[in-house]
């Protein structure tokens, strides 16, 4: 089922579909030292299931990977210009490598390797990111197989728990704060901006 929070973020992110970056957001995660860590990545859908799950990618190489293995709470800003609203997605993260053992959450990475441009999918045979670099040409590599993704592509889900939706149009501004409950249903309130 889906949650009452997917149609209006379904609808930004349908009005803001001329402006490429609205595909961008911003993923905050707690790092060992207790340190908010920040980075903006990309919306690659929603997986199919019941949990409303937003799908992002990473690679097993990053620093991401360690601030999710000590604490996989984390939390999504995403602003939309266009029709100026922002939604905060907090949720769980849930790590999806080349050792998952649930065939559909293998067969999910590997789709979604599939769909990712020649471009994107090069980036995962760069060297290690945040080391210093060397030879310029050590990225200078064809594309991977579209058809058999590399080890350190992982697919990273969100399962969203608070979605905080504020439209700044308007006066007063809009704000709903979506709460999920047992059994996957959400509660929702109108709460002042």
């Amino acid at each position: 089922m889906l949650a009452p929070w997917r149609s209006p973020l379904s609808s930004a992110i349908h009005r803001n579909r001329s402006k490429p970056y609205s595909r961008y957001f911003q993923l905050a995660t707690v790092n060992s030292a207790g340190y908010p860590a920040n980075r903006t990545v990309v919306f690659r859908g929603f997986f199919d299931d019941e949990q409303n799950r937003l799908k992002i990618i990473t690679d097993a190489r990053s620093a991401k990977i360690q601030d999710i293995e000590h604490q996989p709470l984390a939390e999504v800003c995403w602003y939309f210009t266009k029709t100026r609203e922002q939604f905060r997605i907090l949720g769980k993260l849930q790590l999806i490598t080349v050792a998952e053992t649930d065939l559909n959450l293998q067969k999910a990475r590997k789709i979604t390797w599939y769909e990712l441009s020649d471009s994107a999918r090069s980036q995962f045979t760069w060297p290690d990111p945040a080391q210093p670099m060397s030879d310029k040409s050590a990225f200078e590599l064809e594309p991977p197989d579209a058809n058999d993704p590399l080890a350190n592509f992982c697919l990273l889900l969100l399962t969203p728990e608070r979605v905080d939706h504020l439209q700044l149009k308007g006066d007063p501004q809009q704000r709903c704060l979506y709460t999920l409950q047992a059994e996957q249903t959400w509660t929702h309130q109108t709460v002042n901006p």
